[in-house]
């Protein structure tokens, strides 16, 4: 007998149709895939096709390659301390307006052309924030790192909302704070927060690189699971260093918090949200919580 293989690549996503069908996915999607339209495209049509089967897809943002250009252009110099931007009264403007006004929406849009509905609900509507104690680097000196927030709830009914509506919201990670003072949050603590509050089934990270590494550069080292105590130990070893750190962080505190599993996952390769949700093998970093 004939094989089929488009029949049987239907026929492997199948049972992960129907175990995720109804489940809602929080995707936090930058990096260096948000410099190219094709790969863009790529991503926001996986987006789509996820809303088609009946999974919730939320769609958490960066921007960081955006706002240093538009940092630039207004003679600022961008600077980061352990993967988090240091930022200044000039910075946060700059930030609240290239996330809200520029890529949100175009990743909106985007979804739109391609046959989805999207709605840009930007982050300051959403997360509540105050600012952040000084940061520790890593010599242990205390870092100011301005305008940086610390997210003390998240407006769930808002993002809820469009959620039951079939609407993927499309969320910037910025938050308000009290006095109406606007705070640059990082976007995977940001993903990761609403994602707990949602009781999301699972966190997708789309970043530069195809997932945690045993040597973060070679891409061939990639460790394809993990436990929070495989974690602790790949960081006390420096092999989760930098910018992955608030990436991991953020993810074991979304597991403590009832998220079954995050992914890390490649955002420059082509539908690679598809091949890790629908095929057996996947192609990134799975995390569960160990019970």
């Amino acid at each position: 007998m004939m094989r089929n293989t488009k029949a049987d690549a239907l026929l492997e996503a199948l049972p992960y149709f129907q175990q995720f069908r109804g489940r809602t996915v929080v995707i936090k999607y930058g990096g260096a895939a948000m410099e190219n339209p094709e790969l863009v495209e790529s991503v926001m049509r996986d987006i789509v096709f996820l809303e088609a089967v009946g999974i919730n897809p939320v769609v958490v943002h960066g921007g960081g390659n955006a706002i240093t250009a538009a940092m630039r252009q207004e003679n600022l110099t961008a600077r980061f301390v352990d993967g988090l931007r240091v930022t200044d009264a000039a910075s946060i403007k700059i930030i609240d307006r290239v996330l809200n006004e520029v890529i949100g929406p175009s990743l909106a849009a985007k979804i739109e052309e391609l046959g989805g509905k999207a709605q840009v609900l930007p982050g300051k509507e959403v997360l509540t924030a105050v600012r952040a104690m000084p940061h520790l680097d890593a010599t242990g000196a205390k870092v100011d790192m301005g305008f940086i927030g610390e997210i003390t709830a998240v407006n769930v009914i808002a993002v809820q909302r469009l959620i039951d509506a079939e609407i993927v919201p499309v969320i910037s990670p910025v938050g308000r704070g009290g006095d109406g003072q606007i705070y640059n949050i990082n976007a995977d603590i940001a993903a990761a927060k609403i994602a707990q509050t949602l009781k999301a089934h699972k966190i997708i990270y789309l970043s530069d690189v195809n997932g945690v590494r045993r040597n973060p550069r070679d891409e061939n080292s990639l460790i394809s699971t993990l436990t929070p105590a495989q974690i602790q130990q790949l960081k006390q070893e420096g092999v989760i260093a930098s910018g992955m750190i608030p990436k991991v962080d953020s993810a074991l505190e979304a597991l403590a918090g009832g998220v079954a599993k995050v992914h890390f996952l490649d955002g420059k390769k082509a539908h690679s949200l598809l091949l890790e949700l629908f095929t057996d093998a996947g192609i990134g970093t799975e995390i569960a919580a160990t019970k």
